[in-house]
């Protein structure tokens, strides 16, 4: 078979029938073999019995979500072309040609583009069209270099191979984010098509929520590039740290009239603790992406020195940094002893109490994080 259009379906009795008849008369008008496959959620209307009386395939689907059952109804598709749509008629079932053609051309992926289409009065909500959908978008091109410029739209062909390499693994709105970042990090030739968007013709409102379903998209976007997450915050941290907190260890920093001194050495010291934990978990993220194979690697001996990481090197690194601190904890226990446990100067002494205390937090977090990270890298 050359092409299934596959529609994921909770309730959709009130537009179903339309969609499925714009599809079968698109294969008609264009002798094209293929079918309808209506993924089926878990519907209690009538919309099974609608799907079976037009001559769609059901498949039902039991576990839930919408990428739940794009994944299961394109699983049981038979063509070797893909085109998944909603089942709203809000998409343009009567214009698939476009896609075919980009598939046919030897392209993997085709998306379509609502807002080179035209999106009609009436079709996305304001917070989706001028919020939502650019800034996310523009998030997934900046951390994976795609150039698809609406990376939601729910109307997009691929081809059955290209859907079977990338294992998807989403089972809610996020599916159509892991789709594009998927299929850009397995190097697949991808383009966009425009596409009309109209108002949906139900009478109920949309399963989409458009906090929660938009917070799911940033967070799959974000545990997918741990350099944004976790590599560039952390380098910064840990720079900016270490560096302010060196210099304001040997002199206050003045600034105009505002002078900069222990308690400002005190936040830099945690600047860099915490930008030494998000490397550590940068690491350990990396280890098990690499080594469970989550996600491929564009180019695998980029991030090999990260892999190739001893455990008996790290446990050596931290125990000297450990002992650093412990040495400058007794330097400064002796020097507290000598005035009989009384007052110290702050000015003076914090400056070697924050140091050692750094010191300690840090060695072992090495420690800790190299005995994780060589579990991580075995399983």
């Amino acid at each position: 078979m050359k092409l299934s259009i596959v529609m994921p379906c909770l309730n959709e009795e009130d537009t179903l029938a339309i969609c499925i008849k714009k599809v079968l008369d698109f294969l008609q008008l264009n002798s094209i073999d293929g079918e309808v496959v209506v993924a089926d959620n878990g519907s209690t209307d009538a919309s099974v019995k609608i799907a079976l009386q037009n001559g769609a395939r059901v498949v039902p689907v039991a576990g839930k979500g919408y990428g739940a059952a794009l994944q299961g109804g394109i699983t049981a598709a038979n063509g070797d072309y893909i085109i998944m749509g909603d089942a709203d008629d809000s998409y343009n079932f009567s214009d698939l040609m476009p896609f075919i053609e980009k598939l046919n051309d030897g392209y993997d992926l085709v998306m379509g583009n609502r807002f080179k289409g035209g999106i009609k009065k009436g079709a996305m909500p304001f917070l989706h069209r001028y919020l939502g959908n650019p800034v996310l978008s523009f998030v997934g091109r900046l951390f994976f270099k795609s150039s698809i410029g609406d990376f939601h739209c729910g109307l997009r062909a691929f081809t059955k191979e290209a859907f079977e390499k990338m294992e998807l693994k989403s089972t809610g709105m996020e599916f159509a984010s892991e789709m594009v970042v998927k299929a850009t990090m397995f190097d697949m030739k991808i383009t966009e098509v425009p596409t009309t968007l109209s108002p949906d013709g139900r009478n109920r409102p949309p399963h989409l929520n458009t906090w929660h379903d938009g917070w799911r998209h940033l967070r799959f976007l974000l545990l997918f590039a741990p350099n944004w997450l976790l590599l560039l915050p952390g380098f910064f941290l840990f720079a900016v740290g270490i560096v302010l907190g060196t210099i304001l260890m040997l002199t206050p920093i003045k600034i105009g009239t505002t002078t900069f001194d222990i308690h400002t050495l005190l936040y830099m010291m945690v600047f860099a603790i915490v930008g030494c934990q998000l490397l550590i978990l940068f690491v350990i993220v990396k280890n098990f992406a690499m080594s469970s194979k989550i996600f491929p690697e564009k180019n695998p001996n980029q991030n090999k020195w990260i892999y190739n990481i001893k455990l008996e090197k790290g446990i050596a690194i931290g125990m000297f940094i450990f002992c650093a601190g412990f040495i400058i904890s007794v330097h400064n226990y002796l020097n507290w002893s000598a005035v009989n446990f009384g007052n110290l100067d702050p000015s003076t002494t914090m400056k070697q109490v924050i140091p050692s205390a750094f010191c300690l937090s840090l060695g072992i977090q090495l420690i800790v994080g190299c005995f994780v990270n060589t579990l991580v890298k075995k399983n």
